[in-house]
């Protein structure tokens, strides 16, 4: 089966009709303390690892003994602090992969970990003294390793029992979300390591325990193809994320890791992030990779206090030796299989969406402005709905429209400032007939919800 426009969807072998004379290559990779597995596995490959002797870990979550973990469309590594062996196994297609072996005076790992029990020994003041926890930004220059860093920080604080709540400010890649949405999720439990931060909430089973994010719909590209609305929605996210601060002891002790995009400073990427810090209240600010940028950062918040009366300390950090390269074409295929498997599940689970056929004219869309005026003023963030009501037409295909919680009757900036309940896929339009035809995870009336509709084809 297909998705217009996101080609087919990849079928479930079924082990028991395999040949037996096929044999599957088996290598064991043995690492000493430190060093790292770092492997690539394209679209349309799988990867098989077993930790069989020793421990080891990726981005902060430790792998289970003798627990096959299957990886396909990954850019990742395998560290281990104490020496471990891996069984490595690569069933269908190809992958690239190589041994790492540097020094703990050379890895930027054991700089890390000691950023995490300087956050450790944060919290537990903060539990003592009743206050908040740390509030960490991690920004940087592209292809730095700023999830990967606030993945491992996640990972450690939970294995702490910790449960530190993690926002994602990066609208081209989704965090327990479909892309062009910016989203946050307490992390009580351990991270599924097989994927980014786990599986989009479905009605499948799960290995894992489910994460339920609270997102809010941006639908472009980049923050700078409209500054205004971007900012609006990390404000309406930031309201959010601290009223769940003021609710629950456990995550305010914990406290925010924010992750970012890559910052382009000549576009007013300083801005945006100086708008972050803003609103979250942030009091470390973590620089990866650039030692300009952290320069500038350092200069930007000099002197400056939180909302708390705390002052913003910045820290930068060298970027792992690991960290690749994630180029356009790769990011496109990561996206469109997100978007797959939020529809139709994956190997381990298979989903059945819903197809409707919808009348335009029971269906209210908002589309979302591309750009502002260069020259409008910055208190419009508020005042302006930066949304404009339109008819369904053949632009539509093979998008996706965000249903929010909201109603049809709403005005247009209640309906901007509404979280995310679910998404649509349109795969085809109609327009003599005036129908739409959609997927849809749940069967359920679409025009009783408003539609938000992106320009960026995510």
């Amino acid at each position: 089966m297909s998705i217009p426009g996101l080609g087919e969807i990849p079928s479930v072998a079924d082990p028991t009709t395999s040949s037996a004379a096929a044999v599957t290559p088996t290598t064991i990779e043995t690492l000493q303390p430190f060093w790292e597995y770092r492997f690539e596995v394209p679209h349309g490959s799988t990867l098989d690892i077993k930790l069989i002797s020793g421990t080891a870990e990726k981005d902060g979550t430790e792998l289970a003994p003798n627990t096959p973990y299957t990886f396909t469309a990954t850019k990742s590594k395998i560290n281990t602090w104490h020496g471990c062996a891996l069984e490595i196994i690569c069933p269908s297609g190809s992958y690239d992969a190589y041994t790492s072996e540097p020094t703990a005076d050379e890895t930027p790992m054991v700089s890390y970990l000691n950023l995490h029990f300087k956050l450790e020994a944060i919290r537990s003041a903060a539990e003592k003294a009743g206050q908040m926890g740390p509030r960490v930004l991690v920004v940087g220059p592209p292809n730095a390793g700023k999830t990967s860093l606030v993945k491992m920080l996640t990972g450690w604080a939970t294995r702490m029992g910790r449960q530190p709540l993690v926002v994602n400010t990066d609208c081209r890649e989704g965090m327990l979300a479909l892309p062009g949405s910016l989203s946050a999720a307490v992390f009580a439990t351990i991270i599924d390591i097989t994927t980014e931060w786990g599986s989009t909430p479905s009605s499948g089973p799960s290995a894992i325990p489910v994460k339920l994010p609270i997102a809010y719909n941006y639908g472009l590209g980049q923050p700078e193809e409209n500054m205004r609305l971007y900012k609006r929605v990390i404000s309406r996210l930031a309201v959010a994320v601290t009223s769940r601060l003021a609710e629950d002891p456990d995550v305010k002790t914990a406290g925010l890791l924010i992750d970012t995009g890559g910052i382009n400073a000549s576009k007013g990427g300083y801005d945006h992030i100086a708008h972050i810090v803003s609103e979250f209240s942030v009091n470390i600010v973590i620089v990866v990779g650039s030692e300009r940028m952290g320069s500038e950062i350092q200069k930007r918040f000099a002197g400056q206090k939180t909302t708390l009366d705390e002052p913003i300390t910045v820290v930068s950090l060298d970027k792992s030796g690991g960290v690749v390269e994630r180029d356009a074409g790769f990011l496109q295929q990561v996206r469109e299989t997100a978007i797959r498997e939020y529809f139709f599940g994956n190997v381990n689970t298979t989903l059945s969406p819903f197809t409707q056929q919808v009348d335009f004219s029971a269906l209210s869309v908002w589309r979302v402005v591309e750009s502002s005026p260069s020259t409008a003023h910055e208190d419009e963030i508020y005042n302006d709905t930066m949304l404009e009501k339109v008819e369904p037409s053949l632009m539509m295909q093979n998008c996706l429209l965000s249903v929010v919680y909201a109603s049809i009757h709403d005005p247009a900036d209640t309906i901007r400032d509404s979280n995310v309940m679910g998404y649509v896929y349109v795969a085809d339009v109609d327009e003599k007939r005036r129908k739409l035809k959609v997927l849809a995870p749940v069967n359920a009336r679409l025009g009783d919800r408003p539609l938000l509709w992106g320009s960026w084809h995510a």
